[in-house]
């Protein structure tokens, strides 16, 4: 191999000889091997495409994308000994166009490729216009290079991850534990599961599942609800919450049929902290497992075993008396409270204030009068009036308490100042009496229910009921049965009990002044609004089916009051915001429900164009029925009227469902 040395200076004077062709030809040669490709555009240089066809290195390419590299070499001679025609200088030390006359390269140092460094789109070949300097685009090679990802997720910090996945529901954090290892960890974190409410999702996830859950998040589940969860009946994965959950202080196992007694016993034992327990309708509660809840749950607030068939009324005093702290006890269909013991309890420790006894027939007078003022209280002379504490009873339900009578209903006068929830259905023998002090004395009763009462009168609730102190707090009413109320007795309630949200007065003798009265009390109550983009809410409901009494026309009274626009003569339309929700009789419902719902919509024109239409209707039925000249016509007024109300009703799309004769219903 030929070394070839750099050359020394040219003098350009000095005649042509063979040792300066030589030098000529080594420098044409070092020339050639600065010809380098060059894009047509200024930012694909960096990119790698294939060399020029005139390079030596490459068959590919063409020459139009050569150019001239500035190099060190080049850069200690003068621009007038390269081609000439390229530059300003004039002079030329050799004849010929290099580009044409390439001469072979023998050595490998001639056929190396040579990196070449950046090179300024000011230093383009001749066949390639180039771009002003101002104008050429310049790019780094740090703006080309490719930014990294910011993982926003994994520099995330734990505590702010896991508050992001509490807004998820159980489903949805089952799904998501799905996408990768770091996310099922994260949704399996038992801070997510301190609330664990199995009924919402539990027949969509499998046993596995669920059992999978309970485990991870036994020691942080605070609140338990498997109520009817039929995927823990079996009695190795009722063990598992026995042993995962060690901190729960609500618990409702209510219609887990198939847990096993040590089960149920081993929950309680463990959790400590119980603060509400739900057992109803469970056969593995008997008397000792409130033995077990009396001796390990101090912090006992409410219990609730209702319908439990193993247990009796002395389970219940064990409870009484080993949870100080037990404020709500339900006991619904449990037998064994005319137990004197058990009502002296109750009565001794004076801290129930919700005391739910509906169905306990063996509940009689003597054990009530027992829990309310003791077995031998003492009598005030003067108002005959036993001298004990007021009772703290806020809500007491003695529904279907069959044996209980007016006289030992009654000790509930005067004794319980803060009751404001009194449900006494089905307890057939009372009669006014019973609710007469009762009324006089619980100025803060908002709840009353009075079902199936059939001996209580229109003085009760004319006379005692209107004029209480309670009467403007009143928000709950149920007379349903009561066959003695009339209009005389209910018309005063309806005036005086401003407050009234629900009024159950199905089965009686009320009628069409009722409904109208409770239109005008809703009317004096509620306030008008003055844009007509306001959507009114429905602030009472009466229950009217099945009264002999009501009429049609009362219907309309309320529909036309629910759907009213005052237009006063000076100023803007107001609009109702409070409306009266209504369920009478089956043949009229259908209409009244379409009716509210036109109403709850804003669109009152509508509301009252199928009010005036329905009425138009009832009217033609009745005097189609009337006998005598003009029959025929009367009822084809009738058919009128009829399909006018039908098109109306379901509008002008959609199949026209089947109506039910209003003149066919007897009782009407």
């Amino acid at each position: 191999m030929v070394a070839i040395t750099p050359p020394g200076p040219i003098d350009e004077e000095s005649p042509a000889t063979p040792l300066a062709s030589g030098r000529k030809e080594t420098r044409r040669q070092r020339l050639l091997m600065n010809l380098q490709r060059m894009p047509s555009a200024s930012s694909l240089r960096l990119v790698g495409r294939s060399r020029s066809a005139s390079s030596p290195y490459s068959t590919r390419g063409n020459l139009s994308c050569v150019s001239l590299s500035p190099s060190h070499v080049l850069e200690s001679y003068p621009s007038g000994s390269i081609t000439p025609g390229y530059f300003s200088n004039s002079r030329s030390s050799a004849t010929g166009n290099p580009f044409f006359d390439i001469p072979a390269f023998g050595s490998a140092e001639a056929r190396m490729p040579r990196k070449i460094a950046n090179i300024s789109t000011t230093h383009l070949s001749p066949t390639t216009a180039s771009l002003p300097a101002e104008y050429a685009a310049t790019r780094s090679r740090s703006a080309t290079a490719r930014k990294v990802p910011f993982e926003f997720w994994a520099r995330m910090p734990h505590e702010i991850r896991i508050y992001i996945l509490s807004f998820l529901g159980p489903k949805e954090l089952v799904r998501v534990s799905r996408l990768s290892k770091e996310f099922h960890e994260f949704c399996f974190d038992g801070q997510l599961w301190t609330h664990f409410d199995a009924t919402e999702f539990y027949m969509d996830i499998p046993a596995e599942a669920l059992a999978k859950i309970i485990v991870t998040a036994g020691p942080f589940v605070k609140d338990l609800n498997v109520r009817g969860c039929l995927q823990i009946e079996h009695y190795k994965r009722a063990e598992v919450i026995a042993k995962a959950c060690k901190n729960l202080m609500n618990a409702t196992l209510e219609g887990c049929r198939n847990v096993q007694r040590s089960t149920l016993h081993n929950i309680i034992k463990a959790n400590e902290k119980l603060a509400n327990l739900n057992l109803t309708s469970m056969p593995a509660v008997t008397n000792s497992t409130c033995k077990i809840i009396a001796q390990h749950c101090p912090q006992l607030q409410t219990l609730n075993v209702s319908w439990c068939k193993n247990m009796d009324a002395r389970g219940v005093k064990m409870v009484i008396r080993g949870c100080p702290k037990l404020r709500e006890l339900r006991a619904g269909e449990l037998k064994g409270f005319n137990n004197r013991a058990v009502a002296e309890t109750i009565f001794t420790t004076n801290r129930l204030e919700r005391l739910v006894l509906s169905g306990c027939v063996d509940l009689d007078d003597e054990a009530f009068r027992t829990m309310i003022h003791g077995s031998r209280p003492e009598f005030d002379i003067l108002t005959d009036r036993p001298i004990v504490p007021p009772r703290k009873l806020r809500h007491l339900d003695l529904s279907r308490c069959s044996q209980l009578t007016s006289g030992a209903v009654a000790v509930l006068g005067h004794l319980v100042p803060d009751l404001r929830g009194l449900q006494l259905s089905g307890c057939v023998s009372l009669t006014d009496s019973a609710l007469q002090p009762i009324l006089a004395s619980a100025p803060l009763l908002t709840h009353l229910e009075l079902e199936d009462l059939s001996e209580l009168t229109n003085d009760l609730f004319s006379e005692h009921l209107a004029k209480a102190p309670c009467a403007t707090r009143l928000e709950h009413l149920s007379l349903s049965y009561c066959e003695n109320v009339s209009d005389t007795g209910m018309l005063p309630v309806m005036k005086n009990c401003i407050s009234l949200e629900s009024v159950d007065m199905d089965n009686t003798r009320i009628g069409d002044l009722v409904l109208t009265e409770a239109a005008a009390m809703v009317r004096n109550r509620s306030t008008r609004a003055s844009s007509r983009n306001s959507r009114p809410r429905i602030g009472i409901k009466l229950v009217v089916y099945d009264c002999q009494m009501v009429t049609w026309t009362g219907i309309r009274e309320i529909l036309s009051w629910n759907a009213e626009i005052r237009q006063p003569s000076e100023g803007a339309a107001t609009y109702p915001t409070e409306i009266i929700g209504l369920k009478c009789f089956y043949g009229w419902q259908q209409t009244v429900e379409q009716h509210t719902q036109r109403v709850l919509k804003g669109d009152f024109a509508a509301a009252a164009r199928l009010e005036r239409k329905w009425a138009d209707y009832m009217q033609a039925v009745e005097e189609a029925g009337v006998g005598g000249a003009g029959l025929r016509r009367r009822r084809r007024r009738a058919r009128e009227a009829q399909q006018l109300h039908a098109d109306e009703e379901v509008g002008a799309v959609g199949r026209r469902r089947a109506r039910t004769v209003a003149s066919s219903c007897a009782v009407m």
